[in-house]
């Protein structure tokens, strides 16, 4: 029997940028060696799977090496993919059982907005190779329990980053946030994240990473409500509100290209 795939870009409202996430919407449980080959043969940053469950969905994220514990932009994808196909209704919550604990989506105009944790960053020393490459010098370095977070001084930085991933793929991390205050008016800051530990040279839009970048700023410019620009070259745009221990992550989402796995 023929399982059908979705691919969505997720924090865009423009087919071909954003982030592409794969989704998989199963019966039941799945074999997790098979779902890991499926992610393999999509080769997007994340592809998730998600069967009915307990009032909401059992889900799981897989990158193409590896599976991870919070990923936001697959998310949104799912969310997208229950409403488009109506097996939500616009107004229902849609409810994810995760390794993170319970997701929600809602929709709040044009926009999914996901309620996730916060994920904060403590001052940390660099370890072996971090700085060396990403050649930059730092204004900051942080960690929380996935990923550095490396602040510099401006988007120009940012945006001619050219790490060499042979040597960041050693920094014992799942990935590794650079970020600086947005030169445009429009957004307060700008990121790009690089995960090649977790397969992922670079990823476009980084959902997770903004449960980290969203604390960090809102200390740093003293504001709750934030817009972000990731600078990867497909780019993606995120809203966050940032609530004590949760962060709402919101963006837009389009879909791409529906699929038959035999």
């Amino acid at each position: 029997m023929a399982i059908e795939i979705f691919q969505v870009d997720a924090f865009t409202d423009k087919p071909f940028s954003g982030n592409p996430a794969a989704v998989c919407v199963l019966d039941g449980p799945s074999d997790e060696g098979w779902m890991q080959n499926v992610a393999a043969e999509m080769n997007v940053s994340e592809t998730a799977f998600l069967y009915s469950e307990d009032g909401g969905y059992n889900l799981r994220w897989f990158t193409p090496t590896t599976e991870v514990e919070l990923c936001g932009h697959a998310t949104l994808a799912s969310a997208h993919i229950l409403w488009e196909t109506d097996a939500l209704g616009r107004d229902e919550t849609a409810k994810f059982h995760t390794l993170s604990g319970v997701l929600k989506a809602t929709t709040r105009g044009d926009l999914i907005e996901l309620d996730f944790p916060s994920e904060p960053e403590s001052t940390a020393e660099a370890p072996d190779g971090l700085l060396e490459s990403l050649g930059v010098t730092p204004l900051y370095i942080g960690k929380n329990r996935f990923d550095y977070l490396v602040e510099v001084e401006s988007e120009e930085i940012i945006r001619n980053l050219r790490p060499d991933f042979a040597l960041l793929k050693d920094v014992p991390a799942r990935g590794v946030m650079v970020t600086s205050v947005s030169d445009a008016p429009e957004y307060d800051f700008v990121s790009r994240f690089f995960g090649p530990a977790a397969g992922i040279d670079e990823d476009p839009a980084t959902g997770s990473a903004h449960c980290c970048l969203g604390p960090y700023w809102r200390k740093r410019l003293r504001k709750s409500e934030l817009t972000a620009y990731q600078a990867s070259r497909r780019g993606g745009v995120i809203h966050l509100s940032i609530r004590d221990d949760r962060v709402l992550i919101a963006g837009r989402a389009v879909t791409v290209m529906r699929v038959e796995l035999y």
